[in-house]
C-alpha cells in the first residue's frame, strides 16, 4: 500500500519540534506500597520530533500501538516511561532523537474524616510527562490540591468588629458576670462578623530526580500537610467544627500558601526542581489572588512564563 507520508516530499521542507497523537484514550495502573495497585482512565499525547526537514510525517500508528501496548499492561513506573519513550524513538529511527509522552489522569485516594469514623474518596488530577531529548531522561510530575484559605486582613477586621460590639454590650467598669459573657460569645448578637474563606487550588509541578518510585501520594500528603486545611470528604458535625478550628489557626494569603509548599517541596531529595502556584478563588471580589514559587534551580523553571502554566497545559 502506498506511504504518502513517507514517500511524498513536503511541498514546504523544515524541520519539527514535535509531531504525534493527543487524547488518546487508554487505562493505566499504580502499584501502592501496600502491593495492591490501582487503575483510571488516563488521556495521553504522544510526541517525537521530525528532525529530517524533507521527510512529510512520522509514523503515528507505531505512537498509537506502543501506548496500548505499554500503557495497558504493566504499572506507570519511571522504567516503564523511559522504555516507552525509547519504543517511541527505536520506532522512528532515522526520522527523531527527541520523544515525549504526557498522560493526564485522577488519582482517587480514600480520606478519613478529621474527628469521625468516617471516610470518602478525593480525585486529585494528575500529570506524569515524561521526556527523552537526546539520550538524556526526565520525568515531571504534576498535582493539583485543592484546601480553604482565610483571609487574615478580614479576620483581623472581624475580631476588631466584635471587640467593639463587646464595647457596647459590656460598659467599661461594670462587674462582668461570666455566664452572661460566654452566651454572649455563643450568640449571633455578640459574634457579629466572621472572615471570608474560599476554596483554593495548589498547583505543582515538581521534576523528578532519578533512582525513586512515582512518589505520587507523597508529594500530595507534603501539600496538603503544609497547608492544613485541604477540603474534606464525609463530613459530620465534629468534623466541620474541626475544620472551622483549622481555618482559623491557619490564616494565610496566597503569598503564605506559596510560601509554605515551596519549603515543604524544598527538603524532598527526589525533587531536584519544582514550580508552584496557588489561587485563592476569593469570595470577597470575582478576580483570584495568585502567587507563584519555585526552587530557583538555574536553568530550571521561573516565575516569568511559567506563572501561566497550568498543570494540564
Amino acid at each position: 500500500m502506498p506511504d504518502v507520508a513517507q514517500d511524498a516530499r513536503p511541498h514546504v521542507a523544515g524541520a519539527l519540534d514535535w509531531v504525534g497523537m493527543g487524547e488518546i484514550h487508554v487505562p493505566v495502573s499504580l502499584s501502592l506500597a501496600d502491593g495492591r495497585s490501582v487503575q483510571s482512565g488516563a488521556r495521553v499525547t504522544a510526541y517525537v520530533n521530525l528532525a529530517k526537514p524533507d521527510v512529510r510525517g512520522i509514523h503515528m500508528s507505531r505512537l498509537y500501538l506502543h501506548v496500548d501496548r505499554s500503557l495497558s499492561t504493566e504499572p506507570l513506573t519511571p522504567c516503564s516511561l523511559r522504555r516507552l519513550l525509547k519504543d517511541f524513538l527505536d520506532s522512528h529511527a532515522e526520522l527523531s532523537d527527541r520523544a515525549m509522552v504526557r498522560i493526564a489522569f485522577d488519582y482517587l485516594i480514600r480520606r478519613p474524616a478529621l474527628v469521625s469514623d468516617n471516610s470518602g474518596w478525593k480525585s486529585y488530577p494528575i500529570v506524569l510527562t515524561a521526556l527523552m531529548d537526546r539520550g538524556q531522561f526526565s520525568l515531571e510530575l504534576g498535582c493539583e490540591v485543592v484546601y480553604s484559605s482565610t483571609c487574615p486582613c478580614s479576620a483581623a477586621l472581624a475580631r476588631q468588629l466584635i471587640q467593639e460590639k463587646f464595647g457596647q454590650d459590656f460598659a467599661r467598669g461594670q462587674a462582668l458576670d461570666y455566664d452572661a459573657v460566654v452566651a454572649w460569645l455563643g450568640s449571633e448578637q455578640g459574634i457579629v462578623a466572621t472572615p471570608h474563606s474560599q476554596r483554593s487550588s495548589a498547583e505543582v509541578r515538581a521534576r523528578l530526580a532519578q533512582g525513586f518510585d512515582l512518589p505520587i501520594i507523597d508529594v500530595i500528603d507534603r501539600v496538603e500537610a503544609a497547608l492544613k486545611t485541604p477540603v474534606q470528604t464525609a463530613v459530620k458535625r465534629v468534623d466541620e467544627q474541626a475544620f472551622a478550628r483549622l481555618n482559623g489557626q491557619n490564616l494565610m494569603f496566597c503569598e503564605d500558601a506559596a510560601r509554605r509548599v515551596q519549603q515543604a517541596l524544598d527538603t524532598d531529595e527526589r525533587i531536584v526542581d519544582f514550580w508552584v502556584r496557588t489561587s485563592h478563588f476569593e469570595s470577597l471580589h470575582p478576580h483570584n489572588a495568585v502567587a507563584v514559587a519555585t526552587k530557583g534551580v538555574t536553568g530550571g523553571y521561573t516565575g516569568g512564563i511559567d506563572a501561566f502554566a497550568t498543570v494540564g497545559a
